[in-house]
This record gives structure tokens, C-alpha cells and sequence, in this order.
């Protein structure tokens, strides 16, 4: 409800919020990236929010499109090379 401002409600509003827009975006591109065919910033910054809303317990499934897209971008090695579990500094 985004008005809970000392522990994560209003966090997890903001992130849904983003979400949301981001989802009809993406659903309005068409391509098979964010928006178009080619990877772009915008598919950059998609993953990590998506990364993000798990962590605040957001079902990232709800957003179809976003959740279709990170499966497509996870394939290439630039990405899954960039996961935080494959970091170097990332808790065992």
C-alpha cells in the first residue's frame, strides 16, 4: 500500500509501481527485448529490478512480459554471467 514508510510496504509499492509501467512497456515493444530486437540500457536496468522485487517477496510472475524477457536474456552469457550468485563477493 506504499504506506508503511519504516519497513518495506512502502518499498514493495514503489517496486510494483515501476513494474507495472515497465511491463506495459515491454508489452507495447513487441520485440524480443525491451524495446525492440537489439539489448538495450532499458533491458540493463529491467533484470536487476526484477532481482530486486523477489527480494521484497514480489511475485515477478504476475508481469508476464518482464518475466518472459528475463528468461531470454538469462540465455545470453553476458547476463548469466552477471547474476549476484555468480558474483565473486556472493554469499555461499
Amino acid at each position: 500500500d506504499g504506506k508503511d514508510t519504516a519497513g518495506t510496504g512502502f518499498a514493495t509499492a514503489a517496486v510494483v509501481k515501476g513494474l507495472k509501467a515497465c511491463e506495459r512497456l515491454v508489452a507495447q515493444s513487441g520485440g524480443q527485448y525491451a524495446v525492440g530486437d537489439t539489448v538495450s540500457i532499458a533491458d540493463i536496468c529491467i533484470v536487476p529490478q526484477l532481482t530486486n522485487a523477489r527480494r521484497f517477496g514480489i511475485k515477478v510472475e504476475e508481469f508476464p512480459h518482464l518475466a518472459s524477457l528475463e528468461k531470454r536474456l538469462a540465455e545470453l552469457p553476458a547476463f548469466a554471467a552477471a547474476v549476484p550468485e555468480r558474483q565473486p563477493d556472493a554469499a555461499a
